[in-house]
C-alpha cells in the first residue's frame, strides 16, 4: 500500500537527512507529515539562522510568533515570500507563502497567511511502468488573533487548515490528506539599560501546529503533523543615533513521538534483517500509528531510545545578528544546527534588505556546513508592503 502513495512524500524528509548516513546506525529522526509546515517562508528570518520568535515584529511574524503584531509599528502590511527549494536537487519544487496583518486599535491584531508548496512534475506509475505525470502539492491557510495584555507583554491564538495531495491519482487506496491544527504563543518586549543605552529585550513562545493527525490512506494509518515548540530571545542595542544591531537566538523542539525503529522491529520480532514487510502492523501494534496528537506531545520528551541524552539531541538551535543602518538598510547573518542524529542540517546564512516607507525587499542565502547538503545555495525572497506608507503617498489618514 506504501508503494502506491507518492514517493515524495518519503524523498522529502531523506533529503533532510541524507548527510547522516555516515552514522546509518545512529540515525533516529523524528517523522512527521506535510514537511512543507517546517519550512520557514520569509528572507529576513532565512538571513539570521531561521530565527524568529522573539526578533524584532514585522509583517512575517504570523509563522514565527504572532503574538508580536500589536507591537508593530505600521496600522498593517502585507507580504510576498517566494522560496526555490532544494535546487540542487531538482528544478521545479517552490514555497510561495502570502502573509498579512491588521491592528485594531492599540491592543489588537488580527493576522493571516497562505501557503503554497509545489513538488513540482513528478512521473509515477506501478512497477516499470511510470507512465503518468502528477503535480503532488501542499497548502495551508491559517487566521490569528494577537493582543497586548500589559504594555509589554501579549498573546495570540492562532488556527490553521491544511491540505496535503500527494498520492497517486490512479491508486483507489490513497487520497489526499486534510488536517487543522492551532498555534499558541507569548511573547514580552521590555527594555533595560546596558552602560548609558537603553536596550530592546524581546523574549517569546510558540506552541505551533497542534492539532489533528493526517491520513493519506482513509484514516487507516496517519501521520503526525510537524508540531513545534519554539523558544527565542534577542537584545537589540543602539550603537549611536543612526546604527543598531540586534543579537537573537531560539532554541526548537519538535512536540512528535520518535517512532520506534526497524531495528527494534527486528530485535523484538525476530524478522530477518531485510524483511521489513510486518513492520507497519507492528507500529500498530505498539501504538505508535494509534497514538492522539495531545499524547504524542506529551509522549515526545521522554520517548527516544537512549534516554535522556537523545531527548536532549532533538533540540536544534539557531542564532542571528542583523545589523541597521538608519532602520533602512540591513545586514544579517546566522546559523543554524541539528544534531547529526536527527537530520544534521547544519548551515549559516546570510542576507541583506533594504526598507522604505512603502515597501521593503529582503533576501536570504543559505551556505551549508555540512558536507553535500541539499540545502546548500537555498535561497528567499521577501517582498513587503507598509499600508501606512502607502496612504500617507495617496493622501489618505488611516
Amino acid at each position: 500500500m506504501r508503494q502506491k502513495v507518492l514517493s515524495t512524500f518519503a524523498l522529502l524528509f531523506v533529503i533532510f537527512t541524507a548527510n547522516a548516513q555516515d552514522i546509518k546506525n545512529q540515525l533516529n529522526p523524528v517523522y512527521y507529515g506535510v514537511t512543507s509546515l517546517a519550512i520557514a517562508p520569509d528572507a529576513r528570518a532565512a538571513g539570521i539562522g531561521d530565527v524568529g520568535a522573539a526578533t524584532d515584529p514585522d509583517v512575517n511574524s504570523q509563522y514565527w510568533n504572532p503574538a508580536k503584531y500589536p507591537f508593530c509599528i505600521s496600522r498593517s502590511g502585507v507580504s510576498l515570500n517566494y522560496t526555490p527549494w532544494l535546487r540542487h536537487i531538482v528544478k521545479d519544487i517552490d514555497l510561495a507563502n502570502v502573509t498579512g496583518y491588521y491592528r485594531i486599535g492599540d491592543w489588537d491584531a488580527i493576522s493571516a497567511s497562505l501557503r503554497y508548496f509545489s513538488l513540482g512534475e513528478v512521473i509515477a506509475g506501478y512497477g516499470t511502468d511510470f507512465n503518468e505525470t502528477i503535480k503532488p502539492y501542499e497548502f495551508s491557510v491559517d487566521v490569528a488573533y494577537s493582543r497586548m495584555l500589559s504594555e509589554t507583554f501579549s498573546a495570540a491564538v492562532g488556527l490553521r487548515y491544511i491540505h496535503s495531495d500527494l498520492a497517486y491519482k490512479a491508486d483507489d487506496e490513497t487520497t489526499p490528506g486534510n488536517a487543522f491544527a492551532a498555534d499558541i504563543a507569548i511573547y514580552h518586549n521590555g527594555y533595560l539599560n546596558i552602560g548609558n543605552r537603553e536596550c530592546q529585550l524581546g523574549w517569546g513562545l510558540n506552541a505551533s501546529n497542534i492539532g489533528s493527525k493526517i491520513s493519506y490512506d482513509e484514516g487507516n494509518t496517519s501521520e503526525f503533523l510537524p508540531t513545534n515548540l519554539r523558544l527565542g530571545a534577542s537584545l537589540l542595542m543602539p550603537i549611536d543615533e543612526f546604527n543598531t544591531i540586534s543579537l537573537s537566538a531560539d532554541l526548537n523542539k519538535l512536540m512528535v513521538p520518535t517512532r520506534p525503529t526497524m531495528e527494534q522491529y527486528i530485535l523484538e520480532t525476530g524478522a530477518a534483517e531485510d524483511d521489513y514487510s510486518g513492520y507497519t502492523s507492528w507500529l500498530m501494534d505498539e501504538g505508535y500509528y494509534n497514538l492522539s496528537p495531545i499524547s504524542g506531545i506529551f509522549k515526545s520528551f521522554h520517548d527516544a531510545p537512549n534516554g535522556f541524552k537523545e531527548e536532549m539531541q532533538e533540540i536544534s538551535w539557531s542564532a542571528g545578528l542583523e545589523y541597521a543602518y538608519d532602520n533602512k538598510f540591513f545586514l544579517r547573518a546566522g546559523y543554524h544546527y541539528e544534531h547529526p542524529n536527527k537530520g544534521n542540517r547544519k548551515y549559516w546564512t546570510v542576507g541583506a534588505g533594504f526598507k522604505m516607507s512603502v515597501f521593503s525587499i529582503d533576501a536570504g542565502y543559505v551556505i551549508s556546513a555540512s558536507q553535500s547538503n541539499p540545502l546548500d545555495q537555498t535561497l528567499r525572497l521577501s517582498l513587503a508592503f507598509d499600508m501606512d506608507g502607502i496612504a500617507d503617498i495617496l493622501g489618505k489618514k488611516r
